[in-house]
């Protein structure tokens, strides 16, 4: 049968799609890209807040709709399966099963048992030792995630994640660096390493955190060219991975902390275990070792009990921090976490205006980074040609694909996805760089 896929939420949740992906294809299944060919469609749900909550059901109703032409089975996977599992198989009748977070890797099972009539229900295994399968890449060649680690033991007081993905699992370093030795080559040139906290990396199994010796081994793969570490929480970046680093050439000068809040009562409430004192210090001291880093962070407002001065106090830290990267999120009550009981629930609305209030201060502080960058060569890896600037675009090593800016440019010669080019920028707007690729005797 075709098989159509639909992956949504985080890059963690894409590795699984493409394990699904690997396995069905192993098993003779034909993966199509348009849903009305499918006769099976598979929808890979995120239930991480309550607009991915949304989006995902929005899909599902649009996938169902298929299933009056070609479609004869319609499955619902990932974290909303996990969570809601019973009320998606009693209030939307179309989808024939449902498999959460640990189940995936049983998904050509689950589509006999379905085809055979069996309303199917998978749950449960959210903590079991994590699959090594193939994958079946989705992402351009030149490219690709590698997920050290799953699930969190971190539990912040508004994250549901411990509850969908269990507690934080380790992948043995040796399978790690044969899946991206493999990767690399097949072509991968940019890797990126995930986890729900790639900091903690190994703690688990090896009793310390081995991320720092990953990336190092990591770094040694030859084909490799870019190796970009995401979600590395404050309080356990440490002077052994700072060095790392500042010393590996492979390894992009970037680094996604999300700190959430700068007030210390707030970042208490939230279950955090850092400090304003502690993220100041921490963000000095990587300016100062690691010179030229590209700093990436998520912040939350509206938490319980805010106050109007605690915000404030996010504010100043922000335009004092100058973050080169940063997504502020009013926040969302999850149920079935401890801050959904919090007192001190905020409006909607006054959520709302403290996110767009730090996002308008974001963006002034983007165009001066921006602006500064005019004159500048950088390295770009090349992703397209854009049809309407007649310009090609890429990414630059400040940049994490899906969430961070784009940087267009002009080139004589042809220039394919994948290449990587210099390109010295002649103009600058807040989230999107302009120049022109440059040959080497420019």
């Amino acid at each position: 049968m075709n098989i159509g896929i639909v992956s949504l939420g985080c890059a963690k949740n894409l590795v699984d799609t493409e394990v699904m992906l690997g396995i069905l294809g192993r098993e003779g299944y034909r993966i199509v890209a348009d849903p009305a060919e499918a006769e099976v469609i598979i929808v890979n749900t995120c239930a991480f807040i309550d607009s991915a909550k949304e989006e995902s059901i929005q899909t599902i109703l649009e996938m169902a709709a298929y299933k009056e032409e070609n479609c004869r089975l319609l499955i619902v996977c990932g974290c909303m399966a996990e969570r809601y599992r019973e009320e998606i198989l009693t209030e939307l009748p179309e989808v024939d099963a449902v498999v959460g977070t640990g189940d995936y890797t049983k998904i050509a099972e689950v589509i006999k048992s379905a085809a055979a009539g069996e309303k199917v229900m998978l749950y449960g295994h959210m903590n079991d030792v994590l699959p090594e399968e193939e994958r079946m890449l989705s992402t351009p060649s030149y490219m690709a995630y590698l997920k050290i680690a799953d699930g969190c033991d971190n539990c912040c007081t508004y994250c549901i994640i411990p509850k969908l993905r269990g507690h934080y699992r380790s992948r043995p370093m040796e399978d790690l660096l044969a899946e991206a030795q493999k990767l690399a080559e097949s072509g991968v040139r940019e890797l990126i390493v995930i986890a729900q906290d790639t900091s903690r990396y190994g703690v688990d199994l090896y009793g310390e955190s081995r991320l720092p010796a990953l990336l190092e081994k990591l770094c040694a793969i030859r084909e490799l060219h870019w190796v970009r570490v995401l979600y590395l929480y404050p309080e356990a970046i440490t002077d052994e991975l700072i060095d790392v680093f500042a010393k590996e050439p492979k390894i992009v000068k970037y680094m996604d902390i999300p700190i959430q809040h700068a007030n210390d009562a707030v970042l208490r409430r939230m279950g955090r275990h850092v400090t304003h004192e502690r993220l100041c210090a921490l963000v000095d001291k990587l300016r100062k070792c690691v010179p030229g880093i590209t700093l990436r962070t998520t912040v939350i407002t509206g938490f319980p009990g805010e106050t109007e001065d605690q915000f404030c106090e996010l504010l100043e830290f922000v335009k004092a921090m100058q973050f080169d990267r940063l997504g502020a999120f009013a926040y969302s009550r999850e149920e079935d976490t401890p801050a959904a009981k919090l007192d001190g629930q905020l409006p909607d609305e006054v959520k709302a205006e403290r996110a767009e209030t730090i996002l308008a201060a974001q963006a002034e502080i983007s165009l001066a980074l921006s602006e500064a960058k005019i004159g500048a060569v950088v390295e770009v890896l090349a992703e397209g040609y854009d049809e309407e600037s007649l310009l090609y675009f890429g990414r630059s090593a400040a940049d994490a694909p899906e969430v961070d800016n784009r940087v267009y440019f002009a080139a004589e010669d042809e220039v394919l996805p994948g290449d990587f080019v210099k390109v010295e920028i002649l103009q600058a707007e807040p989230y999107e760089l302009v120049g022109r690729a440059i040959l080497e005797e420019d």
